[in-house]
């Protein structure tokens, strides 16, 4: 690949040129030069875009695209497709299939459908056979093949015995465990909230009392057993408390949080709008409050789309029948600009990676070239022309979203809108 990128501002803490203007050139899929007013005398595709920023690649921790088995809601393909158009150039993959991800075939099936592709894709392997929470699946053969990480996609792991031998066997080869954090026990039938407002419209309720239950056992285990936990999407107050204490303890904890969870209460389901049914599911404004600090001050490590295509069936139905989940690549970076500052939303894009073994890729000269070009000045309302991806469930449809993004550059592809 050879591109001569034109007046590209630099926002890369670890790069010479962070927050300066410049020209990037890339030859053979390796940045030559950087500079200003580089000449392109072999006439390389040449990119000038309007108020040009670009940064090293965005990363999501949680994504699904449905392929094998739900391709009705979206196609490893699109997905990719779909990602890398968003600006992301490295997802992790749920085990949201069918079957579920739960062998090294499955796995290897993953990395061949997504390689030479513009996105890095890095399959979640399911943590017990079948995801049915009874025994522990293949795990250090999904290492060898690829995996990355060992989660129950949206399925908590009732049994502690169970986890704590994930845990322990795990940390032989340094496994990363994902936990979901709710009891079931005690979330029961909710569908949303319990709150007032899950009262006045007469809907079941889900305590934050069962997420937080959850993360203090899990936390509990962590700490008698070693190894490496990773407790995806919380969404309270309690939980982000909880965390924060165990990690001045020095357990080898990370959390994530969706960012539709950083962005609506419960309040928002008043038209029994079913976009807006996710688990966990929204909490209150006191939550947002906590949660966003928590971003802002490195207790929760990573936001993510928390990306789950579902088709029309499964949520044009009743409110109490319809499946959980939201898609949300398209969004993310409008989304996140309207809660936090650029400089924290490139960084709250781009961290997280570590955790599951992907090294960063600075803006440097003779390296490749793993980026994101985005326009952040913008300001737009979210609708269905904005939408890349199969299904349509979008709990961001009609938002007030900020800056845009143009594509990405990653495995020697570019991918542009």
């Amino acid at each position: 690949m050879n591109i001569l990128i034109k007046s590209a501002t630099i926002l890369d803490t670890k790069s010479d040129f962070h927050n300066t203007t410049q020209d990037i050139l890339i030859e053979d899929g390796l940045i030559s030069k950087i500079g200003t007013n580089l000449k392109n005398p072999k006439k390389h595709q040449e990119i000038a875009l309007e108020n040009l920023h670009i940064s090293q690649g965005w990363f999501d921790s949680s994504v699904s695209f449905g392929e094998p088995g739900f391709e009705e809601r979206e196609t490893i393909v699109n997905g990719i497709k779909t990602a890398a158009l968003s600006g992301f150039t490295t997802v992790a993959l749920n085990p949201n299939t069918n079957p579920i991800a739960d062998s090294s075939a499955d796995i290897s099936f993953i990395k061949t459908k997504s390689a030479n592709s513009a996105v890095d894709v890095l399959p979640i392997g399911a943590l017990t056979k079948r995801g049915k929470g009874e025994d522990l699946a293949e795990l250090f053969d999904m290492m060898n093949a690829g995996a990355v990480a060992f989660y129950d996609y949206k399925t908590p792991i009732s049994n502690p015995n169970l986890l704590k031998i994930a845990l322990q066997y795990a940390s032989n080869f340094d496994g990363l465990v994902c936990s979901f954090p709710q009891e079931d026990s005690i979330s029961g039938l909710g569908v949303m909230n319990e709150n007032i407002t899950s009262t006045s419209l007469g809907l079941k309720g889900n305590p934050a009392l069962a997420e937080e239950l959850q993360v203090a056992r899990d936390l509990f285990l962590l700490e008698y057993t070693g190894g490496k936990l990773h407790i995806p999407t919380i969404s309270t107050a309690k939980s982000v408390a909880l965390i924060k204490e165990a990690k001045v303890k020095g357990l080898n904890v990370s959390c994530s949080v969706a960012i539709h969870n950083l962005y609506f209460t419960d309040e928002n389901l008043t038209e029994f709008n079913t976009n807006f049914k996710v688990k966990p599911p929204l909490r209150t404004q006191n939550d947002i409050d906590v949660l966003i600090n928590g971003v802002k001050d490195g207790t929760i490590d990573m936001v993510t789309s928390d990306h789950n295509p579902l088709d029309i069936e499964l949520k044009k139905v009743e409110f109490d029948h319809a499946d959980y989940g939201s898609i949300g690549l398209e969004s993310a970076f409008g989304a996140l600009l309207q809660k936090f500052t650029l400089k924290k939303t490139i960084e709250i894009l781009t961290k997280g990676k570590q955790r599951f073994g992907v090294n960063d890729t600075p803006i440097k000269v003779g390296n490749k070239l793993n980026a994101t070009l985005f326009n952040p000045s913008t300001k737009y309302t979210f609708s269905g022309q904005h939408i890349l991806s199969k299904s349509h469930n979008s709990i961001f449809k009609g938002e007030t979203l900020k800056g845009s993004v143009y594509g990405s550059i990653s495995n020697n592809i570019l991918a542009l809108k």
